[in-house]
């Protein structure tokens, strides 16, 4: 394809999509899609079709739309005014829905929270989901998809893109928030005949779900964000490595790749150029150490997944010991835009040392659940109560995860906060790839620990002695307190540990374990109090019924 036939192929999707005068556009990612709304999707088609309104009325499957809580959901377009979302749609809907496109819209299926959950938003990363059908090639390009990478082939060259990454200012949104334009630059003055780029898409935190929604929503950015990275530090193969248990993701990746190597797009001399690069997928069993780059590497080369001492690093000797980029999926997803509007306009966006956006995926005691995308810098109390809704049933806001496992959980006090890197790491939790559990004052914190430490002790690889005895001990101590058998004594025992296992682990999946436990226990000591003044109180009771039987 050439940079004439890409204008082409952009213009032609969008004669075509400017006949409609009505669109009917139906969220078919994961979550509701589980919610049947692939049946939504025909049965509003027939509706239209049996009106008569097919040749001005689109009906078409998109990905996520954000608000997931409230699938099925259905945005009703109509030319020269705003858009409306129904949630919670039915089978039974559709007539209802069709009849009233120009009319009064279906009150009792408006998301009434839409202007509040999407108004503080920004999209980068999700600018297509919600908007295009991410099975249909035609529709990324005619959305400016393969620009960036048609203008690095045949206009651009390999330091300039990575130059424009550079002034962008991205971190890498995997978690550890490196700087992703130094990354490639030390992948392209690495030494090695051969170079190789991997996706990150090994998503294994609890209540995280962006990196899945975008590779459901818009897979051809992540392709065309690898193959510019690709180019940059001079890779000719790439891998993504995803968990098995994202089938509609894999589905969507596949026919992706698919496309875009039929449309010369991936595969040898793209562009007519001297550029070759294909993609490959690797399922992953699910171990959470397998998002650890090093365990990631090892398990692509068809081995256990288990981590490796650094240096070296992956940059330098990676895959089967060659130099090798590794970013996650929103790393990827944010190059394409960076390239086509210049990394000066990312860097506008956000904070001086966080720049652009992030996504985070809502989740737990929060009104609206949901896949979100916010510039850096926004506070964390507009996440909370408008973008989020508040917290339901009247409960009060006690605390919010974030970074998973690896994170912390952040007190009400600090609910003010800036939302970046540098604002997470200062209140002792971090950014991690974006989930956000809020919790609710039903919860007791010494409990939410216990959890997050199960997670780690179960997903630990066992390869060195911190992480695999260290984590089951503190389990063992956390279980004890949340019991009502632990002392003041188990306190000081698992605040020790948390120094060992930190400062002793291989690598980040222990070093981080104790993040949970350090932040309730900062935070959040009175819960922990309570539990143990409940025990000795029972205890004592228990010793006074003995004395008094003994008499």
């Amino acid at each position: 394809m050439t940079p004439e036939e890409l204008k082409q192929t952009a213009k032609k999707e969008q004669e075509r999509s400017s006949q409609y005068k009505y669109r009917l556009r139906v969220c078919t990612a994961a979550g509701c899609l589980s919610q049947r709304s692939d049946t939504v999707k025909d049965a509003l088609a027939a509706q239209v079709k049996a009106k008569g309104l097919d040749t001005v009325c689109e009906v078409k499957c998109v990905g996520c739309m954000g608000p997931c809580s409230g699938g099925p959901l259905v945005s009703v377009d109509v030319v020269g005014k705003d858009s409306k979302l129904y949630e919670h749609v039915a089978v039974a809907d559709a007539a209802e829905i069709v009849a009233s496109i120009e009319g009064k819209p279906v009150d009792r299926l408006l998301f009434v929270q839409e202007k509040k959950f999407f108004e503080r938003q920004m999209k980068i990363v999700l600018e297509n989901s919600g908007v295009i059908d991410p099975e249909k090639l035609e529709e990324y390009i005619a959305a400016d998809g393969y620009a960036g990478l048609m203008w690095a082939l045949t206009e651009g060259n390999q330091a300039q893109v990575i130059d424009e990454v550079s002034k962008s200012g991205i971190r890498g949104r995997g978690g550890a928030g490196f700087p992703t334009g130094l990354k490639w630059q030390t992948v392209a003055k690495a030494q090695g005949e051969k170079k190789y780029v991997i996706c990150n898409a090994d998503e294994g935190d609890p209540g995280a779900f962006m990196d899945r929604a975008v590779l459901e929503s818009d897979p051809h950015r992540v392709l065309e964000g690898m193959a510019l990275a690709a180019y940059a530090v001079g890779a000719s193969h790439g891998y993504i490595y995803i968990r098995a248990e994202y089938p509609l993701a894999i589905k969507r990746l596949r026919q992706a790749i698919r496309q875009a190597s039929r449309a010369g797009l991936l595969g040898a001399n793209i562009c007519g150029t001297k550029f070759s690069f294909e993609i490959e997928l690797r399922l992953g069993a699910g171990a959470f150490v397998c998002g650890e780059e090093t365990a990631l590497i090892t398990s692509i080369e068809g081995n256990r997944g288990q981590p490796r001492p650094r240096p070296p690093f992956p940059a330098e000797r990676g895959l089967w010991g060659c130099p090798t980029l590794i970013n996650n999926v929103e790393t990827f997803a944010n190059i394409a835009p960076i390239i086509r509007k210049g990394g000066a306009w990312f860097a506008s966006i956000g904070t001086e040392k966080s720049k652009g956006t992030k996504v985070f995926a809502l989740a737990g005691k929060i009104t609206n659940t949901g896949l979100i995308e916010v510039p850096m810098g926004l506070k964390l109390r507009d996440i909370v109560e408008d973008i989020g809704g508040g917290i339901p049933d009247g409960r009060e806001f006690k605390a919010v995860q974030t970074g998973g496992p690896s994170g912390g959980c952040i007190p009400k006090q600090h609910l003010d906060m800036l939302v970046d890197y540098d604002s997470l790491r200062e209140v002792g939790s971090i950014m991690g790839s974006g989930g956000m559990i809020i919790m609710d004052d039903t919860s007791n914190m010494a409990d939410v620990a216990r959890f997050f430490m199960e997670f780690c002790m179960s997903e630990s690889c066992g390869k060195c002695v911190p992480c695999r005895v260290g984590t089951y001990e503190m389990h063992r101590l956390l279980d004890r307190i949340v019991e009502g058998k632990g002392s003041k004594e188990d306190i000081v025992l698992l605040e020790e540990l948390c120094d060992v296992v930190r400062n002793t682990s291989l690598c980040g999946l222990g070093q981080t374990a104790p993040n949970p436990i350090l932040s309730t226990l900062r935070y959040f000591r009175e819960d922990y109090d309570q539990l143990i003044a409940a025990a000795e109180k029972k205890s004592c009771g228990h010793c006074q019924q003995k004395a008094e039987v003994k008499a």
